[in-house]
């Protein structure tokens, strides 16, 4: 549960809608996926969506955060450590920089998952602890660095997008539909990333439900 719950909060949370503003929400709403994909402990909504669009402005290219052509581990999770993408780029989130909220979620983004690993104790001691933050955690990391990773190197390509994109149906599967990733690639702010009805996209059917 904490596995899937938080993954949605990125796919569906940091990444269509704070990175790429693929449908529009309420505020109160807004709040509710910014924590979420926070208690992921993947730092903040703002960090996160701004260092995404630098991504995509220089996908594959000198300035992409976190690109396999400088190498594999370097975009799977060593551009984490690299103190140039420590800070938050506000000058590439202006547009959900200006709500109160998500700036101080960004600025305490400790407080989800502290919160979340207070429930999960509560709920089963320690071993609750273990596989329900922990455990899913280290899980999620890995996921979600996959599209970084994996996605640009392993896969088909439909699309002609001058970068290293590509359509993975392991990945989508593991990661909620984030692994058509050629297809976002080429049309970045489509809410849907699996055009046919056999790329499945998880996300995609989650938000429709929403709406």
């Amino acid at each position: 549960v904490t596995y899937w719950a938080r993954l949605f909060g990125i796919t569906g949370g940091f990444h269509r809608y704070f990175s790429h503003r693929s449908y529009k929400t309420s505020r109160a709403v807004q709040f509710g996926l910014a924590f979420l994909g926070t208690s992921s402990i993947q730092k903040g909504p703002l960090w996160w969506a701004g260092t995404h669009r630098l991504h995509h402005r220089y996908s594959d290219q000198p300035g992409d955060p976190h690109s396999p052509r400088v190498s594999f581990w370097y975009s799977h999770q060593a551009w984490i450590f690299d103190p140039q993408w420590q800070y938050t780029r506000i000058s590439e989130i202006r547009d959900f920089a200006k709500f109160p909220e998500l700036v101080w979620l960004n600025q305490w983004h400790i407080a989800p998952p502290l919160i979340l690993s207070l429930v999960c104790y509560a709920i089963g001691d320690l071993s609750g602890l273990v596989w329900g933050m922990g455990s899913s955690t280290v899980a999620l990391w890995h996921s979600t660095y996959s599209i970084n990773s994996l996605s640009h190197r392993w896969g088909s390509t439909r699309f002609d997008t001058g970068d290293d994109s590509r359509n993975n149906l392991f990945l989508a599967l593991l990661t909620l539909g984030e692994g058509w990733h050629n297809n976002h690639h080429r049309f970045m702010n489509s809410v849907r990333q699996g055009f046919y009805w056999w790329e499945i996209d998880v996300t995609y059917y989650v938000l429709r439900i929403m709406n």
